[in-house]
């Protein structure tokens, strides 16, 4: 079945009205989701730059996307805003972080391509790191937002 722009239109309106349609929905709209090659291999360091943004990474859950669309994850980040985004192993043993990024919600709060998160998470994991081997760790925000960790030995 071919699917055009003014049926797409109309299986969004009827899906919003109708949401226990959900599976009809899933195998005549394209999905939302979009998943981002990442180099996640620790879950602690991404928990804590996940609760830095505000956010909870909660476990085995369900992400929501458009028009009632869903994703399951290993991990899920739950947003504040309508979508939240999947955190699935990997055949690398890498996360994958997926999501859906219509209306820019997704990006205002974990950044362009997760740029924000991911960010965080290599603080974290580097923070993480860095005391594991007897270090200190002082952090700096940069005015240009980059963040700056000075280690020293205590």
């Amino acid at each position: 079945m071919e699917t055009t722009p003014s049926l797409l239109r109309f299986l969004c309106l009827f899906a919003a009205i109708s949401p226990q349609l959900s599976t009809l929905n899933s195998q005549l709209l394209v999905s939302h989701f979009t998943t981002i090659q990442t180099q996640i291999k620790d879950i602690e360091a991404l928990r804590s730059a996940v609760d830095e943004l505000g956010l909870k990474l909660i476990p085995n859950g369900t992400a929501r996307g458009f028009v009632n669309q869903t994703m399951k994850g290993d991990f899920v980040i739950r947003l504040k805003g309508p979508y939240d985004i999947a955190v699935n192993q990997q055949p690398d043993h890498t996360f994958g972080l997926t999501t859906d990024w219509w209306d820019g919600k997704v990006e205002q709060e974990v950044g362009k391509d997760f740029g924000r998160l991911l960010q965080l998470y290599g603080v974290h994991k580097a923070s993480m790191e860095a005391r594991k081997k007897g270090w200190s760790v002082l952090r700096k925000q940069q005015p240009n937002g980059s963040i700056k960790l000075i280690l020293a030995t205590l």
